[in-house]
């Protein structure tokens, strides 16, 4: 049609670049890494945020998975809008609402009113992210589209870096008295400065003849991934009625709905928000199960690690921040391989690779937690985390390049959009599916760390003077308050049980001679059962974490050898080939 002819960027060099292509690059990393930290963050600022708005363990797991499910049920939408009007004004509009909805979070009051606004940050993130990356496409000749990617992943991996101690370092700084409101608060400069640069910088006009939004596909598409979320997160704090697993049900009669009715689109001579046929390509569908297991696999271990070492082991956020930092130092590791061509050679041996290191890891923090107990610092974990970080980088360097290999290239922006929704629809289903079985056990783990010190605190109150009968009553007591602690759905709120456990200890007190050593002893043993209690409920999550990963691992052997352009004796040498090996 001739009113969606393309509008390139104006050639304003001798060489026919566009001019301003560096300063638009910076605008879209900075856009980008703004967004990447948001991911990241509150995973360390979690147990703080808690701690000051209430709610219960569902406020932690929605923090992140409200974020990414918004954000995965908006990025083919948000694409799909820069094609329809152009990525300038959609990239605007994103930067400004998400800078604004960072402010709401940063002014919170409430659990509703964040997660709210976390919300709302996930869908700007979705319409601002899309236009980035095909803003760099459009405005790099080829021979400089490699060097801006070159810079553009190595500078992601920093960023992955510095984000969880950047977190911990400005919740601890407490500046200004805003304490975890920081993390959100950061943002307001950078997004400013993405507006004004960007309006400024970016290119005007549009690169795509597409017509109309596919709504309907896009709002069947958010609420079947909404029905499916929801229930798994909030199901354990409402003792998992009924209605819990027919709202499970009925999302995936509506991804079965939301199939058809692309597919209808598509035979109507629409725009599907997905091209239909993708899923009748085994290496793209085995991919998309595969990156599924990947990233809910690794999102939910990050959370509930976090969660273990500030509410388990009593970190700081900035310990917290610093105790995994050998993850991201690892991942850049992994990241690094790329650079000198391991991962070319190794094509889809570098997914099952890193997968393989990915569990040695996962594996290894169980061994640290069975061996060092409640002794674990962070140096125990250095190593294996260090070890999961490598494998990490080691299988999303090639990823995305070796299942868009198994794609059509008309097929490939669909397949890209969908690859990247199903990365964070993964990252808020492992926030919910993990996040639940971790706080799942975590009560009854509690209690049994409670009672297997049990003799050992008998013996330290018969020794202080207290009677038999006061002794069973406090490790009782004990035992219940650790439980109802750690099921509780508001923080601030002393539970019953612990108020009991209170009395029995003044009253014990007051019947000896060493009052002070009876609140030590017990305080002591309540410490030692949390920390156990904690390290056995994250035990029991990795092995969850690591069927996931092993799945992973099986479903490798679904995708393409070779990313297209590594394939050997030069496959990916034609058009087709460039095309599709150019994505990462």
């Amino acid at each position: 049609m001739t009113d969606n002819v393309a509008l390139a960027p104006q050639p304003t060099t001798a060489g026919g670049a566009y001019r301003w292509r560096w300063p638009a690059f910076v605008v879209v990393l900075l856009a980008s890494i703004m967004n990447l930290l948001d991911t990241l963050v509150t995973n360390i600022a979690a147990p703080s945020i808690r701690a000051e708005l209430g709610g219960g363990p569902a406020l932690i797991q929605w923090l992140g998975a409200g974020y990414t499910l918004a954000l995965a049920a908006g990025l083919i939408t948000g694409g799909r809008l820069g094609d329809l009007y152009g990525r300038r004004p959609v990239f605007l509009v994103g930067a400004a609402g998400f800078t604004l909805t960072s402010l709401l979070c940063a002014v919170a009051t409430s659990p509703g009113m964040l997660i709210g606004a976390r919300v709302a940050q996930g869908l700007f993130g979705a319409v601002m992210l899309p236009q980035g990356l095909g803003v760099i496409r459009s405005v790099f000749p080829p021979r400089e589209l490699g060097a801006a990617f070159g810079v553009f992943g190595p500078a992601m991996g920093l960023a992955s870096v510095a984000g969880p101690v950047l977190a911990g370092g400005l919740i601890s700084a407490d500046l200004w008295g805003t304490g975890w409101r920081m993390i959100f608060l950061i943002n307001l400069p950078i997004g400013l400065f993405a507006v004004v640069a960007g309006a400024r910088f970016l290119p005007a006009g549009r690169e795509s003849t597409a017509r109309r939004l596919d709504l309907p596909g896009a709002v069947l598409a958010a609420v079947a991934a909404l029905l499916l979320v929801y229930p798994v997160v909030q199901g354990r704090e409402l003792d998992w009625p009924a209605w819990v697993f027919l709202l499970i049900a009925l999302a995936l009669i509506l991804f079965v709905v939301f199939a058809r009715f692309e597919a209808g689109v598509q035979r109507r001579g629409g725009d599907p928000l997905i091209v239909p046929t993708l899923f009748g390509n085994r290496a793209f569908t085995g991919g998309l199960a595969t990156g599924l297991a990947i990233f809910t696999s690794m999102v939910g271990f990050a959370l509930v690690f976090a969660v273990f070492l500030q509410a388990g082991l009593g970190f700081s956020p900035l310990k917290a921040g610093l105790t995994v930092l050998p993850q991201a130092l690892g991942s850049l590791v992994g990241f690094a391989a790329t650079a000198v061509g391991l991962t070319q050679r190794l094509g889809r041996r570098s997914l099952q690779l890193g997968t393989a290191l990915m569990i040695c890891g996962v594996l290894g923090v169980f061994l640290v937690l069975r061996v060092e107990g409640a002794d674990v610092s962070p140096w125990h974990f250095a190593p294996v985390l260090l070890i999961y970080g490598a494998g990490l980088g080691l299988f999303l360097s090639p990823f995305f390049d070796i299942v868009l290999a198994g794609v059509r290239p008309a097929e490939y922006g669909s397949a890209s959009g969908t690859l990247n929704a199903m990365q964070q629809l993964g990252g808020a289903v492992g926030a919910a599916v993990l996040g639940t079985l971790f706080f799942g056990l975590l009560g009854g783990q509690v209690a049994q760390a409670a009672d297997a010190d049990a003799s050992a605190l008998r013996s330290r109150l018969a020794a202080i003077g207290v009677p038999a009968p006061e002794q069973q009553r406090i490790v009782d007591g004990l035992r219940a308050c650790g439980r109802e602690s750690a099921d509780t759905t508001d923080p601030d709120a002393v539970p019953t049980a612990c108020r009991r456990l209170g009395e029995e200890v003044s009253g014990a007190s007051g019947a000896t001679s060493d009052g002070a050593a009876v609140a030590a002893a017990v305080d002591e043993a309540g410490r030692d059962a949390t920390h156990g209690g904690f390290a056995a409920a994250l035990r029991g999550t990795i092995w969850a974490a690591v069927g996931l990963l092993a799945t992973a691992f099986a479903l490798t052997f679904l995708l393409p050898p070779y990313a297209r352009r590594h394939r050997p004796g030069g496959a990916g040498d034609g058009p087709a080939g460039r095309e599709t090996g150019s994505a990462s």
